[in-house]
């Protein structure tokens, strides 16, 4: 057949099938608009095929295993070692084995309608779309264009790294075989995750970190994860730096890296090298050069959103067509949002779908007129929460998790900050496990007396998160919170006993 061009005109047009762009789509449609996705790959996006749910598949059975083994009784009951290819096989499960046949089922169930295809942005509400059917497709948004294109991995400026074919996250999350030697660099969340799971699957593990591993969380409750790294046999090498990977004629590389304490040079082999060292928006070839944005230093481009993910700072094409939109207070086109990864504040895949609902509402609300200007806090169209709780888990062994703000956060924020921390040690905690190890912080506003942040560390602590986070949203007094009685015996008591060392 001959590439035809094809013009379509939709509400609102949607860059990006991830997580986050589906919810935009979902939340505009419910509010009576049309939308349209515009996906060049999987529909359901890195979440769904090579991040969270294929890292969590992974992890996951060490984690049982592990867990089993800790308990006597059980202990005697299992074996000592995972099945590997039973592991790889359930997380082929979970992925759809990347196949996004419910994804597309889901859309048109939904009324969402998808084109298959790389879109950028050319005028105003325009976005045209090479097809990957060999159509090309000029999209007119009568509302808003939503960019929803998630983030993509920063390579760090390692010798001979650039020349190389290494692991990034994608290809360890759905690696087929497990490697004999692996060597990771980058001691960020995945980094983490990934040199645990492959460790507990049979991998020689080395996992190489520039400062310290998990720097974001308390040292106390990242020192946990390192000792559970370093217990499944991960050589944790902490404050070093790669100074070169190259190739060696076998196909494994060699790893040079300087410790800085002390300071010595010393090398590592290793048949695949996974590099994590963290990822920055997904925003070239989107066109956004033509609105005036522009990378800066060499740096990664980067966007400003207001708190129902509007960009701020678009500029007017003159001579350009478009259709007109809604427009601010002060006479500017309220047309491009951008969410999720896209917009460079959160990553994490909950809160850019928290970001997508406000969005989405917004743009339906802006296009029946019954929102003008910004939203207050905490209605259904701000995003508030990024400036206050914000969730985090760590899926290792032990697992780490936290919301809100540290110490130090709070008090560059002005706050007048207090903190209660302890070991997590109480009845729900030893009949969990022998040894059982965690910890446990509470980050007090004094003024108000409510609660800025938490964080746990230990087995399973990422089901005490989902309470700290409503605490701290809902801006609970600690008076009040005293009177939420944590049931006998969890791990939940750990509540009480940092009430109770606060001085309640």
């Amino acid at each position: 057949m001959t590439p035809e061009t094809l013009q379509r005109e939709f509400d609102v047009i949607v860059i990006g099938a991830g997580a986050v762009g589906e919810n935009v789509a979902d939340r505009v449609v419910q509010g009576g608009l049309t939308a349209v996705l515009v996906e060049a790959e999987l529909v359901g996006g890195e979440c769904s095929y090579w991040a969270c749910i294929p890292s969590k598949a992974l992890l996951r059975p060490g984690t049982a295993l592990h867990g089993a083994q800790t308990v006597p009784g059980a202990a005697e009951a299992v074996t000592l070692t995972l099945d590997a290819a039973a592991v790889l096989k359930r997380r082929d499960y979970f992925t759809a084995n990347w196949q996004d046949d419910s994804q597309v089922k889901w859309l048109e169930d939904t009324g969402i309608e998808l084109i298959r295809g790389h879109g950028w942005i050319t005028a105003p509400r325009t976005v045209e779309v090479a097809g990957l059917d060999g159509n090309t497709y000029e999209l007119k948004a009568r509302h808003a264009v939503v960019l929803a294109t998630g983030s993509t991995p920063t390579t760090p400026p390692i010798e001979g790294l650039a020349d190389l074919q290494v692991w990034g996250t994608r290809e360890a999350t759905s690696a087929k075989e497990v490697p004999e030697r692996l060597a990771v660099i980058g001691g960020g969340v995945a980094g983490s995750e990934l040199a645990q799971a492959f460790a507990r699957l049979g991998s020689d593990v080395t996992l190489v970190a520039r400062s310290g591993l998990l720097g974001t969380f308390p040292a106390q409750a990242s020192k946990l994860v390192v000792a559970g790294l370093r217990a499944d046999g991960v050589a944790v090498r902490l404050n070093t730096s790669t100074e070169s990977v190259r190739e060696n004629d076998d196909g494994t590389f060699t790893l040079t890296l300087q410790d800085q304490t002390p300071d010595v040079r010393t090398t590592v082999i290793a048949d695949k090298v996974l590099v994590s060292t963290g990822r920055h928006p997904a925003l070239e070839g989107l066109g956004l050069e033509s609105l005036g944005f522009e990378a800066q230093d060499g740096q990664p481009l980067k966007l400003t959103t207001d708190s129902t993910g509007l960009v701020q700072g678009v500029q007017d094409v003159p001579g350009t067509p478009g259709t007109p939109g809604e427009k601010g207070e002060e006479g500017e086109e309220l047309w491009l949002y951008a969410v999720g990864d896209a917009a460079g504040r959160n990553f994490f895949t909950h809160q850019g779908k928290y970001e997508a609902r406000a969005t989405g509402d917004a743009i339906a609300a802006r296009a029946k007129g019954e929102l003008s200007g910004a939203p207050e806090a905490w209605s259904r169209y701000a995003q508030t929460a990024n400036q206050h709780a914000v969730p985090n888990v760590v899926f290792t062994d032990p697992e780490l998790a936290a919301v809100g703000r540290s110490v130090e956060q709070a008090k560059r924020d002005g706050y007048n900050v207090s903190s209660v921390e302890l070991p997590i040690q109480v009845s729900g905690s030893s009949l969990h496990s022998e040894h059982y190890e965690g910890w446990a912080q509470l980050v007090v506003d004094e003024d108000r007396r409510v609660l800025l942040g938490a964080t746990f560390a230990g087995p399973d602590v990422g089901e005490l998160l989902h309470a700290a986070t409503i605490a701290v949203v809902g801006e609970v007094p600690l008076e009040r919170l005293w009177h939420a009685v944590p049931s006998f015996p969890t791990v939940s008591e750990v509540w009480l006993r940092l009430l109770e060392k606060y001085g309640l």
